[in-house]
């Protein structure tokens, strides 16, 4: 009887343990999983594939980072067939690679080659994308540039917030991986080079990307809201010491009508209406932070 191949998963996040959870149902040899240990910092509203893996019996292993001789070593001697990495935070090195027989594969969330890099779906509803992904491809030593196996897209609205878009596309990548995963087992999976002349890259996001530039339009201050909302870090203005989250916004308020001012002007206090680079929002949902709320005043400049 032939031995099933051996399947190396480096994953985090719910669209790793949505297809953690996939190859464990259908009896697949996974050998163990790569993951990251849960930052205190972060809000973890995600079920990581850790879950899974521990109630599957399947080893768990955190490393700092792999692309160290030692682990190098360690995942060799693991044997692994194939790898697939889904939503693993860090770049798995060339020599990690080679080693599977059957190659190495990527769940990425976005409609490749547009939006390579970190974050993509935070960017994507940033940029008020109507559309997003889950792609999967090959790893290559360059980001997210590997030729695509298979991809599947959904729609988004003009309102979704980047948890929301999160949850429409994350079916996408466990019917992505269903639909491949026999292929990928068997070697014979088709790949299509991707269009360079179409790929574009986005860094990781840090809190301090959450920063209103007041002069920006409507539409661009209300995407950047959406995009980093809660459960994310969040979009803010600074007044004086004290810091204004802003988790939600409206750009077409009637609170807004009749009223101009310059951008980052407050033209009303209550509701709680800011002028920006073409147009004004009310802000309808803020937390202060980092002192007590301070007394706005109408003409107070953000």
């Amino acid at each position: 009887m032939t031995a099933r191949p051996r399947i190396l998963f480096f994953g985090y996040s719910e669209v790793g343990h949505e297809c953690l959870e996939l190859l464990l149902a259908r009896g697949d040899n996974v050998v163990a999983l790569i993951t990251h240990e849960d930052n205190p910092d972060e809000k973890i509203w995600f079920t990581p594939p850790a879950v899974a893996a521990r109630e599957h019996g399947v080893t768990v292993r955190t490393p700092a980072g792999v692309n160290t001789p030692e682990w190098i070593e360690k995942i060799a001697a693991l044997r692994p067939d194939l790898i697939l990495s889904v939503y693993y935070r860090n770049m798995i090195c060339a020599p990690i690679l080679a080693l599977p027989r059957l190659g190495a594969f990527n769940m990425h969330g976005s409609l490749l080659p547009k939006y390579r890099g970190r974050a993509p779906i935070n960017w994507a509803v940033l940029h008020g994308e109507p559309r997003i992904g889950m792609t999967l491809h090959r790893m290559v030593k360059k980001a997210d540039a590997g030729p695509i196996v298979d991809q599947e897209g959904v729609d988004l609205g003009p309102r979704d917030t980047a948890e929301q878009a999160f949850r429409k596309v994350l079916p996408c990548a466990r019917r992505v991986l269903e639909r491949q995963i026999d292929a990928l087992l068997a070697g014979t999976a088709r790949e299509t080079p991707q269009d360079e002349s179409l790929a574009t890259y986005f860094g990781g996001r840090r809190p301090e990307d959450g920063r209103i530039a007041w002069k920006q339009t409507n539409r661009e201050i209300f995407n950047l809201i959406r995009a980093v909302t809660d459960p994310y870090p969040g979009a803010f203005t600074d007044v004086g010491p004290a810091r204004l989250m802003v988790w939600w916004a409206e750009p077409d308020s009637p609170a807004t009508c009749g009223l101009r001012g310059r951008p980052g002007e407050i033209v009303s206090v209550s509701p709680l209406v800011v002028v920006t680079g073409g147009g004004l929002l009310e802000l309808t949902r803020t937390e202060w932070r980092g002192g007590p709320a301070p007394a706005l005043q109408i003409g107070q400049m953000l």
